[in-house]
């Protein structure tokens, strides 16, 4: 049997009342479904039918945005890491460089005080370098002729004598330091005025106190200071403190070991000491007698001498 096509789509009505209809059609199924909710179950059939097939679809292009955020993520990531680690670099540097100007600006203004204090006249110096020398505990220091260094000068700071100028250049001088092999300052002990001489030992090694006989009267702690009787070191500054006393009853002799009273490798500024003991003598003696620096200093380092024990 052959089967009528609806009367809708037969030939020769006319188009315009198909659309009508089809309009019409639509219009009121609309106005149902939005009235009735009535094609909501079979929306919702159709949509769980078709969401495997929506998912399968996608997951190329949900795959391809995945990995290219996780890329992108992971560059900025990296990018983020590296200039914190750059960042972090540079704060400790700069908390680095901050400790040391605090440090360098407590020296110097110490400095400041001792140039205040003393009655002759001294020349700040800024070490340069060591010298190459494993053996000799030698500094170069940024003074010489031309800024009115002298061989022999003190090199001092305001805990005490560091060393003295040995080698003079125009602009530059070298500074034996205490700890240089057969270094030799006449010194005094601070607590009853007892002269010897202090010598360097090496570099690591502790100065030694010679030749004093084994009734010395010497005590572990005792501030060893300059005795001004070899016309070069002003009297009165600290040179070292006795760490150790072994005393030999057959040699009738006493090994003394002391410690600079000053620290030698720490800072790199000081104090050339332009003393002169024809031109000084007179007011270091005013000053000893007014109770100045030179009497007061020896106080100072002996009390923090007995701390140290």
């Amino acid at each position: 049997m052959r089967n009528n096509a609806p009367p809708l789509f037969r030939q020769g009505i006319p188009a315009l009342v198909k659309l009508i209809v089809c309009l019409s059609v639509s219009a009121a199924l609309m106005l149902i479904d939005f009235r009735f909710k009535a094609l909501d179950p079979i929306r919702n059939n159709l949509n769980w039918l078709l969401r495997p097939l929506e998912y399968a679809m996608m997951m190329p292009r949900n795959a391809y945005e995945a990995s290219s955020e996780y890329f992108t993520t992971r560059g900025t990531l990296d990018q983020e890491n590296q200039a914190m680690r750059v960042r972090q670099a540079e704060l400790s540097l700069l908390a680095n460089q901050s400790e040391f100007l605090l440090v360098e600006n407590q020296n110097l203004r110490q400095l400041m005080g001792l140039q205040k204090q003393v009655p002759f006249k001294t020349l700040p110096v800024e070490i340069l370098f060591n010298p190459p020398n494993p053996i000799s505990q030698r500094i170069v220091v940024n003074r010489g002729s031309g800024d009115g260094l002298k061989l022999g000068n003190p090199i001092a700071n305001d805990e005490g004598i560091l060393g003295q100028v040995v080698r003079l250049y125009e602009n530059s001088a070298e500074v034996s330091l205490l700890e240089d092999r057969d270094f030799a300052v006449p010194v005094q002990i601070a607590r009853n005025g007892l002269r010897a001489a202090v010598f360097g030992a090496g570099r690591g090694n502790p100065l030694e106190l010679r030749y004093l006989p084994i009734a010395s009267d010497l005590e572990v702690g005792d501030v060893l200071i300059t005795s001004g009787i070899d016309g070069i070191y002003p009297p009165g500054f600290a040179v070292a403190v006795i760490s150790r006393i072994e005393r030999n009853a057959d040699k009738n002799s006493a090994n003394v070991f002391c410690i600079p009273a000053a620290p030698v490798n720490r800072y790199r500024q000081a104090l050339a000491l332009l003393y002169d003991p024809q031109w000084d003598a007179k007011a270091s003696a005013a000053s000893n007698n007014s109770g100045a620096v030179q009497t007061n200093a020896p106080g100072r380092r002996q009390t923090r001498a007995r701390g140290m024990q």
